[in-house]
Formats: C-alpha cells, sequence, structure tokens
C-alpha cells in the first residue's frame, strides 16, 4: 500500500479512527531530513501493508494537527493504536528508529 497524504480536515477519520494501527510522518516539503526520509517511509509502507497505515501530513498546509499534537520540529512521526498516540519519533536517525516505533503498535 502507498503513503496516504492526510489533512486536518480527514485526520481524525483517517487515523484516530483507523482500526490498524497508523504511523503518521509530520513532514514539509522543503525539509531536508524529511526528504531523506521519504523512501524509507515508502519500503514502510509496503512491508507493513495490512498491519499498519503509512500517512504523510504536510505541517505547513495542516497546522491545526501539528499544533494539537505539539509537534515542533520535523520530521515528527506519531504512532497511534486505538486512536491514541503510542510512540513518537523526531528527527530522521534511519529505517530501524522507524521500524522500532511501528514495532511498539503492531
Amino acid at each position: 500500500m502507498a503513503v496516504i497524504n492526510v489533512t486536518d480536515l480527514d485526520f481524525e477519520e483517517k487515523v484516530v479512527k483507523s482500526t490498524l494501527p497508523v504511523f503518521v510522518d509530520f513532514f514539509a516539503p522543503w525539509c531536508g531530513p524529511c526528504k531523506m526520509a521519504e523512501p524509507v517511509i515508502e519500503e514502510l509502507a509496503k512491508d507493513y501493508e495490512g498491519k499498519a497505515i503509512i500517512v504523510k501530513i504536510n505541517v505547513d498546509e495542516n497546522p491545526q494537527t501539528s499544533s494539537k499534537f505539539d509537534v515542533m520540529s520535523i520530521p515528527t512521526t506519531l504512532m497511534f493504536k486505538g486512536g491514541q498516540e503510542v510512540g513518537r519519533q523526531t528527527g530522521f536517525s534511519g529505517r530501524q528508529t522507524f521500524e522500532e516505533l511501528i514495532k511498539k503498535a503492531v
């Protein structure tokens, strides 16, 4: 499954109400570390298909959700299970860190 883009308008529906765990990447197109993380996140979406949903949210275009979850720097990734945040990672330090975050919920 491909990475899904979410917005302030559909975050609740696609993330909080999801029956599967959801990995959320808060990013911006101008962010260098976000660009480095992108191919890793695409791989994870394929590897965890059916087990977790991988979504991205542009912080510049969706300030309400970024503010609601206290995202102060990017990339920041949050892991949700049952509508609750179960893990958080700020910055990009490679695939292993993202996988550890996902494994908290699957």
